[in-house]
Parts: structure tokens; C-alpha cells; sequence
């Protein structure tokens, strides 16, 4: 597997595994009928943002992430991240994988910390994953995000020194 930075060449393969995990809603903050063209905006932020996917030498797209300056002024040296793994290749390392890149270009480019604003606490992998590169749950937002199997559940603040 090779993580590198994505191209717009990359955005159809990657589109075509986030489309599915957007509309399932159970994973990710974003309004579950969002539009393709608004997605891949949102997917690849301007600089220092940064998009990267991990892919098989033949360019298949396992996963893709991306990393953003999480604030401004004062707090700008605190990054924050989104993941997403094609779920045909899960259990493979893909999402550590990402992680341990997306943190270490992070260090790269000077941000001191990375916080995650909204990691589902139903998504227990997930929370497993980051708990194990050493993030800490900082807060549980009650109820705060809506799962369409689960109903209202706590929505995870998770944060790590660089």
C-alpha cells in the first residue's frame, strides 16, 4: 500500500466508496444526501490542507484522509483530519495506516496537536484506532449526533500532542 497525495485524477475511485458511507449516516457528520460536487470540495481543502488517499499499485483507492488547520488565529497550530476506508478493503491496516501518515505530515507541517471535533462513539474501531495513536477522549458531546440505526449518541472530542 502507498499513501501519497491525492489527485483529481483519484476523486471518481474515491467518490465511489464515500458516496456510500456519506448516505449510510452512521459514521460521518455530513448531511447525509450530500451532493458529489460539494463533497469533493469539502474533501480537498486549500492549503495547508492537505488530501491523501492509500492505494494499491495497480491505483486501486483503499482509503483516503484528509488534514486541515483546525483554527485560526491564536490556536492555529491545531490540526484536525477526516478518514474514510473503502469498506471492500477494511481490516487491512488501511485507516492506521492513513493515521500514522496524516499525523506525521501533520508534525511536518508544524502543528503542535491534532483534535478530531466529532468522532461517533457507536464507531468503536474508530475510537479503538485513534485511542491506539494515542488520542485521548477530551469530551462526549451527549446525544450529539443522530445515528439512523441507533438514534441520539454521544459524539466523541478526541485530541493528541504532536
Amino acid at each position: 500500500m502507498l499513501i501519497r497525495e491525492a489527485t483529481p485524477h483519484d476523486w471518481p475511485r474515491m467518490w465511489a466508496f464515500m458516496a456510500g458511507i456519506v448516505r449510510a449516516g452512521e459514521t460521518f457528520s455530513w448531511d447525509r444526501d450530500t451532493a458529489e460536487p460539494l463533497a469533493r470540495q469539502m474533501w480537498f481543502p486549500p492549503p495547508p490542507g492537505r488530501t491523501f488517499v492509500a492505494a494499491e499499485a495497480d491505483g486501486t483507492v483503499l482509503g483516503t484522509a484528509n488534514s486541515v488547520r483546525n483554527h485560526r488565529g491564536g490556536a492555529a497550530h491545531i490540526s484536525s483530519a477526516s478518514f474514510m476506508v473503502d469498506p471492500r478493503h477494511s481490516g487491512r491496516g488501511v485507516g492506521r495506516a492513513l493515521g500514522e501518515h496524516v499525523l506525521e505530515q501533520a508534525r511536518e507541517d508544524g502543528f503542535r496537536a491534532m483534535q478530531f471535533n466529532a468522532v461517533v462513539e457507536t464507531n468503536t474501531r474508530a475510537v479503538a484506532l485513534w485511542r491506539s495513536l494515542g488520542f485521548e477522549v477530551m469530551t462526549t458531546l451527549p446525544a450529539g449526533f443522530h445515528h439512523p440505526v441507533h438514534g441520539y449518541v454521544g459524539l466523541n472530542i478526541m485530541y493528541r500532542r504532536l
